[in-house]
């Protein structure tokens, strides 16, 4: 198992950047799918976008593509996510979550999970 923290968030204004971080503790990190999820009040926590173990074939969603980039960093067993062109519609609380195996858009297929971290974009 791996125990996972995320930081970064804070308040941007529209057409901003972050960079969310998510450090693991634990062991074999590097084994593992990690995917970045959000939450908006009100609403469905939904995927954002996932890097397997390997730091290839990395995907998103629709509504970040082009605008967000996640990476892992392995060796210090960080996870980022590169958040650019920020919206008033991407103000959420952001997940970090980890799986073995392959990664996955799906919430219900990881099992460890941040506390999350909160992004505000003002208009």
């Amino acid at each position: 198992q791996v125990q996972l923290a995320e930081s970064g968030g804070g308040l941007v204004q529209a057409g901003g950047s972050l960079r969310l971080s998510c450090a693991a503790s634990g062991r074999a990190f590097s084994s593992y799918s990690m995917a970045w999820f959000r939450q908006a009040p009100g609403k469905e926590r939904e995927f954002v976008a996932a890097i397997p173990w390997s730091g290839g074939s990395r995907y998103y969603a629709d509504s970040v593509k082009g605008r967000f980039t996640a990476s892992r960093d392995n060796a210090k067993n960080t996870v980022y996510l590169q958040m650019n062109s920020l919206e008033p519609e991407d103000t959420a609380v952001y997940y970090c979550a980890a799986k073995s195996g392959r990664s996955s858009s799906t919430a219900s297929f990881y099992n460890q999970w941040g506390q999350g971290t909160q992004v505000t974009v003002s208009s």
